[in-house]
């Protein structure tokens, strides 16, 4: 036996013993290891932890209250200046009607997203979440990233704790996991300086976590990250998640470059291999995330209905809405019929949930 093979069988034998790697082996597992054993060892730990073939999605959108942001992401196309002549903020009233849209066509959960807007008052954000409640009972909002979180903070005075404790008060239990890109310093200071550190993106979800709220956490690669850093990110939300177990899912996607500032540092765009390894490994690594999300909509969607035989037990959303990567010109759109479809071809039960997790019904 190759000293490779060796390396890879005691890796394997670990995993199913259901003890924990390290990161020199996720290292080895997202470098050196064949895709398709990196597949099976995935495979192995999602049907250990979620025994059954079936496949969970939610029908969401994802509208955008301002795309004014003083931050200034290299890897964003959507952001605008205050003085720019398209920048935009919605009145309460304007985002009502784009979640009232979505709630008719059977969206269960709205990931609101917007900017680092100074102009905006903490208790706009507040009003959005109240009215939201009040109006759509049936609609989780599911807003603001932690770098908004932080924002909000900076602008009213108040501590990232406060400003959770007033979401919470307002009616909002979860938060997704943005503004996380790749969590490592090093890479961060490159590519958005402005946004916060690691530290900084951990506290928000910390203190969320601690207040009963119940996250996501992200990772966007394919840009100027090191495979080091890819398993440094994973190690720092495996870390938390030992803290606090707060973390619902983990959702990756590759950068899309085109009308972004970073565009000319990438020579070439992460294709499907990449996104299938990533996925793999983060099953295997994220020992104690519930779930691993695929995504249709970022990496297409036989990306995705392969990713599902990858260690992924969750195909995303409907996304009836969604900007951001649209102003990168990227475009992808489907239907609840195609996500049930979608989920069959690839060989399991297609199964609608809520923002936690909690099946509404199986098809």
């Amino acid at each position: 036996m190759s000293e490779r093979a060796k390396v890879l069988k005691g890796v394997q034998e670990k995993v199913m013993a259901g003890q924990r790697i390290g990161p020199d082996e996720g290292l080895y597992l997202l470098q050196r290891t064949d895709l398709l054993d990196l597949a099976s060892l995935a495979n192995a730990v999602r049907f250990r932890l979620h025994p059954e073939k079936v496949v969970t999605f939610v029908v969401d959108t994802n509208p955008n209250y301002t795309n004014v942001c003083e931050t200034g992401c290299l890897f964003c196309a959507f952001h605008r200046k205050p003085t720019d002549p398209d920048a935009y903020t919605r009145s309460v009233e304007e985002v009502m009607a784009k979640i009232e849209w979505a709630a008719r066509q059977g969206a269960t959960t709205v990931l609101l997203q917007g900017g680092h807007n100074s102009d905006l008052p903490l208790d706009y954000y507040l009003d959005l979440v109240r009215t939201t409640r009040r109006r759509f009972p049936g609609v989780a909002p599911h807003f603001f990233s932690a770098t908004e979180v932080r924002e909000m903070a900076r602008v009213s005075g108040l501590s990232v704790r406060e400003v959770l404790e007033k979401l919470k008060e307002a009616g909002q239990h979860t938060l997704p996991g943005g503004g996380a890109e790749i969590l490592t310093d090093r890479v961060r200071r490159r590519i958005s300086p402005k946004k916060g550190s690691v530290d900084e993106w951990v506290e928000v979800h910390r203190v969320a976590h601690q207040l009963g709220y119940k996250t996501t956490a992200t990772m966007m690669y394919g840009h100027l990250e090191t495979p080091e850093d890819i398993v440094q990110h994973l190690e720092v939300i495996r870390r938390l998640q030992d803290e606090t177990d707060g973390f619902t899912a983990f959702i990756p996607w590759s950068f899309k470059p085109a009308n972004t500032r970073l565009w000319k540092w990438v020579q070439e765009p992460a294709g499907p291999n990449q996104y299938l390894r990533i996925i793999a490994l983060a099953r295997v690594y994220l020992d104690n995330f519930p779930h691993i999300q695929a995504s249709w909509f970022s990496e297409g969607k036989k990306t995705g209905q392969v990713a599902l035989h990858f260690g992924a037990d969750d195909l995303g959303g409907t996304l009836i809405e969604e900007n951001v990567h649209k102003a990168a010109g990227y475009v992808n759109t489907t239907t609840l019929d195609e996500v049930l479809l979608l989920i069959r071809e690839a060989g399991f039960r297609p199964a609608q949930r809520t923002t936690l997790y909690e099946m509404l019904r199986y098809f």
